[in-house]
């Protein structure tokens, strides 16, 4: 590709993203942004586009030459319930829900590389385009592996990537084994009896007790598992509810 056909590729790939970027959809609600992917799989002149696939995935195939093989390229979709704070001429303009995330910016760069494929060949084989719904939710690739994903669209090797803000650009990270985790949500609930501050020996004080749980739950990672494996455990969010009403008892 020539230095010229570069520029005009980049400034094409920024006009998607920003599109993308106005337009977030959150998981399995991602029927606009499929229907742009799929659109612009088919003006690159793609093989094969199938849509629907584990709800609102998309799958794009490309074959050149006579070779057997093929690899799967895999990009997420969906936005966060989160709202945008931004003047930006591309902000969201579905309130409550964003790309935050950069799922627009993996959309984009998947649809740049079936652009590049498509146009200018180089292999022998088969690429397949996963566009992926629902990764937030952790449910999308499920889906689409329970919609038949392996079996319809075969491939040998699957490659993803995710946005890295701080990377110099052009640049990756990767390792041998695992590099992203997958993820597990807990609730624990703690309960307690009320007492009043001058007097906490007399209650049963469960605001104490969940900041030392917070702290110690924390020796999962360094003291459970080893220091090979690679584990974090967050805390999101600590609530301390009072249900609004004493209870006096007779004695």
């Amino acid at each position: 590709m020539s230095e010229l056909d570069r520029d005009a590729l980049k400034r094409e790939m920024i006009f998607w993203r920003r599109d993308l970027h106005a337009h977030p959809e959150f998981g399995f609600e991602e029927k606009r942004t499929a229907a742009f992917v799929a659109a612009k799989l088919r003006e690159f002149g793609l093989d094969d586009v199938t849509e629907g696939v584990g709800g609102t995935g998309v799958v794009g195939t490309l074959t050149r030459g006579s070779g057997n093989r093929a690899i799967a390229l895999r990009a997420d979709m969906d936005a966060l319930r989160i709202s945008e704070q931004s003047d930006a001429s591309y902000r969201s303009g579905n309130p409550g829900i964003m790309h935050a995330c950069g799922h627009d910016g993996h959309t984009t760069m998947l649809l740049g590389a079936a652009k590049l494929l498509a146009g200018e060949g180089g292999f022998d084989g088969t690429v397949r385009f996963v566009f992926q719904p629902a990764e937030e939710w952790g449910r999308g690739a499920l889906a689409m592996l329970d919609d038949g994903l392996m079996q319809r669209f075969p491939f040998d090797e699957i490659f993803g990537l995710h946005n890295m803000p701080g990377l110099p650009i052009g640049h990756f990270e990767t390792r041998a084994g695992p590099i992203m985790s997958a993820e597990d949500i807990f609730e624990i609930v703690l309960k307690g009896l009320g007492g009043h501050a001058a007097r906490p020996h007399a209650g049963n004080e469960t605001l104490v007790a969940a900041c030392a749980l917070v702290t110690n739950l924390q020796t999962i990672v360094s003291r459970r598992l080893s220091p090979a494996d690679i584990s974090v455990v967050s805390v999101h969010r600590c609530r301390l509810q009072c249900r609004g009403r004493g209870q006096l008892q007779q004695g």
